[in-house]
């Protein structure tokens, strides 16, 4: 299957702009023959007893609750500790809170979504060291504040002053060094399910399919959107100059970013293959690449779980992944690129317009 001639013609003047493109450039239109066949078996295993039951111990242990019958006891006692886990982890955020200022707040939810993800059905979790697990969320600093006495007068004295840390990578670096631990790829995955079960009351599945997304959504000139027809609405975040949302300093944006649930399929924008199916601790979180030849690709980032691997040929419009929030991320989204002979370029030249 060849790319359609509209998005050739596309790729041709993104290319010929470019100098160094001009010289290197040589067309030619890869075969792309096997569609993606995951889609079923995934939403099954979603929809299965082990699932539910998985859910059902996070949403026990994070919001209370009589631990039904039938729940095996080796389960029961594993919901069990994690609760009065969760009691300690409440008195050493409290604790934490006190030293914030302004609106800076930590994020309990967050805390105990990775305190679940490293610990649940390890042996005792609530003998470990909860305060210091706490303390890996923030860094401290000491300020000095004005203190008015009952007088009237005032006076400057020095404060310690809490402050939550955004960046999970930095979260994750500090667990590891305080606790000497070594976190996996998939312990982070499943800490960022969880907090979506509990923040959001999703998991991934059926019941993320948003609006226009139960159909491939296609262009005239055959690139279709990942996330459906509805995508133009969902753009949070524009390509190019902005202001970081973890750095809070202008950086440059080298895609576009669309709120989405967790859980909602991402499709593959034109047939390819697929270079790059892993997780990226650097930024990406789980990400997949697709080639398609002619000079262009896609990025697909932050998803909760991959549903392809390196090597694997799909068409437009497979489902190729699950939307999350991994990496470094600050709440559910896809990050969408387009790159052209190696260089980034705007989505919204490519994307379907409604």
């Amino acid at each position: 299957m060849a790319l359609p001639a509209a998005l050739l013609a596309k790729l041709a003047a993104a290319a010929m702009s470019n100098e160094g493109t001009r010289r290197k450039v040589g067309w030619g239109v890869a075969a792309i023959l096997s569609p993606l066949i995951v889609t079923l078996a995934l939403f099954c295993s979603l929809l299965s007893g082990g699932a539910e039951h998985n859910r059902s111990a996070v949403l026990l242990s994070f919001h209370g609750g009589d631990i039904p019958r039938q729940t095996p006891a080796e389960y029961a006692a594993y919901i069990g500790d994690m609760r009065r886990s969760f009691t300690l982890l409440d008195d050493a955020i409290v604790a934490v809170h006190d030293m914030t200022e302004g609106d800076d707040s930590l994020d309990e939810i967050r805390v105990k979504a990775v305190f679940y993800a490293l610990y649940f059905g390890e042996d005792a979790p609530s003998h470990r060291a909860h305060r210091q697990f706490v303390d890996c969320f923030v860094t401290y600093e000491e300020r000095t504040r004005t203190v008015t006495a009952e007088d009237g007068t005032e006076s400057e004295e020095s404060c310690t002053v809490a402050i939550p840390i955004t960046d999970r990578i930095e979260v994750y670096e500090n667990i590891e060094s305080a606790l000497d631990l070594q976190i996996t790829d998939e312990q982070k995955a499943n800490a960022d399910s969880v907090y979506d079960l509990v923040r959001y009351g999703i998991v991934g599945g059926l019941e993320n399919w948003i609006l226009g997304a139960e159909v491939p959504y296609i262009g005239a000139d055959g690139f279709c959107s990942p996330i459906g027809a509805d995508w133009e609405s969902r753009v949070t975040s524009e390509f190019g100059s902005r202001i970081d949302p973890i750095s809070h300093r202008p950086k440059n944006h080298t895609g576009m970013d669309m709120a989405v649930p967790t859980g909602t399929p991402i499709r593959a924008a034109l047939p390819g293959t697929v270079t790059v199916s892993k997780y990226n601790a650097g930024g990406y979180g789980y990400y997949v690449m697709i080639d398609h030849g002619n000079g262009l690709a896609t990025l697909y980032g932050h998803c909760s779980r991959l549903l392809v691997r390196a090597g694997q040929t799909v068409e437009a419009g497979d489902i190729i992944a699950l939307s999350g929030s991994t990496g470094r991320s600050t709440g559910p989204h896809l990050h969408f690129e387009v790159c052209v002979h190696g260089e980034r370029t705007d989505p919204r030249k490519y994307l379907p317009k409604g």
